[in-house]
């Protein structure tokens, strides 16, 4: 049995993981601060974490005080409290350099009083420090491009082409060693996030184990917060009769992975003792289309609402970006065991007996009034 704290163990991954570890006997202490705009205006803990047996502390992660006594007998940090919405991002560059950047440096300096009992750091990275993901050219093999030209993206030409030769190229799995070119301030976050606690856990020999999350959708997921994952933000739009917005021409590609899936590589590389210092991605390895799960969901939802494909870009998008998950699979033996369109009808199942406030519209004009969608 394992001592674990969970920081932002009340959101959308944290409470399916604190699920999955209660089952398997671990001790689970959960940290989290209970922001409003992924859970709303809570009085309390949320439903799904009623378990007894769990220790809860709401208190922000950057607040070094409360870290005196949280780690007390921990022997296994899960670090997830994070800000998360690319867009919003761009303009709220402190709030979210402090959640996720400052965080990470604050709960790394309170560690250091608890090294010599704590005996793994597992932390969720992101696919977006990759910014585009891998393609190949016909003529010039493998590419790892960086950003479309905001003229080539003003034309509405959407495909990534080769640099040397123009020609369009074809997406292919992207895999842990593809240059990192992070393309937002949450990107960037995340990438500092990662490389401080890889470097952390070297230099004081504490197995560090970093996972790079693909696009995370299922149960939990907050419904209400317009920068969450667009599973969730797509769904909230067909349950307030509204259709979905969809940038570009919709077949940008992303590899969907659901929180159960997510939740097997996180248990995985809390098992696996040998593995450390190391990177991994958690996804499926297979894209699909963003306008795939727009269509999707309004089949499942509301079948008489046709997504609304606004062929617009923001900044910062990428096109295609889907995981190459040999390397999980080889030493951590993960496997993705939720098929795309079981995870739909799942997700649907749960949005029925959900409250949801549509936020989309107002997210969407400030990102339009600060030129970051046009």
């Amino acid at each position: 049995m394992r001592s674990i704290l969970v920081t932002g163990g009340a959101g959308f991954i944290g409470s399916h993981l604190v699920d999955s570890l209660l089952a398997e006997g671990h001790r689970v202490s959960v940290v989290d601060s209970l922001v409003q705009q992924v859970h709303g205006q809570v009085t309390g803990w949320p439903r799904h974490l009623a378990a007894s047996d769990v220790t809860f502390v709401k208190a922000d992660v950057c607040d070094r005080e409360r870290w005196s006594h949280l780690l007390d007998g921990v022997d296994t940090v899960v670090h997830l409290a994070a800000e998360v919405g690319v867009g919003q991002s761009m303009y709220e560059i402190v709030r979210y350099t402090r959640g996720n950047t400052l965080a990470m440096a604050v709960l790394l300096e309170a560690m250091l009083d608890h090294r010599d009992h704590i005996s793994k750091l597992v932390v969720a990275s992101s696919m977006s420090i990759y910014g585009e993901g891998a393609y190949r050219c016909p003529e010039h093999g493998e590419l790892a491009p960086r950003l479309r030209s905001v003229e080539q993206l003003q034309r509405r030409e959407w495909e990534v082409c080769c640099d040397t030769c123009g020609a369009v190229t074809t997406p292919i799995p992207t895999s842990e060693a593809k240059p990192l070119y992070p393309t937002s301030i949450y990107a960037v976050n995340k990438r500092d996030h990662e490389e401080m606690a890889l470097a952390f856990g070297l230099a004081y020999a504490i197995p560090t184990v970093a996972l790079r999350f693909f696009n995370v959708y299922g149960p939990r997921q907050a419904l209400s917060n317009p920068y969450t994952g667009v599973g969730a933000i797509f769904g909230s739009r067909l349950l307030s009769g509204k259709p979905p917005l969809v940038f570009e021409d919709g077949l940008q590609s992303r590899d969907f992975i659901h929180v159960s899936d997510i939740v097997q590589g996180l248990n995985l590389a809390i098992e696996t003792d040998d593995v450390q210092n190391d990177v991994f991605n958690v996804g499926t390895g297979r894209p699909h289309s963003v306008l795939d799960v727009a269509v999707g969901l309004a089949k499942l939802i509301a079948p008489e609402i046709e997504p609304t494909v606004v062929n617009q870009f923001r900044a910062g998008d990428i096109r295609h970006c889907y995981s190459d998950i040999s390397k999980i699979r080889r030493v951590l033996g993960f496997e993705p065991r939720v098929a795309f369109e079981d995870g739909l009808a799942e997700l649907v199942a749960w949005t029925r007996g959900e409250e949801v406030a549509d936020h989309v519209d107002a997210a969407y004009r400030e990102l339009v009034e600060r030129k970051l969608a046009q």
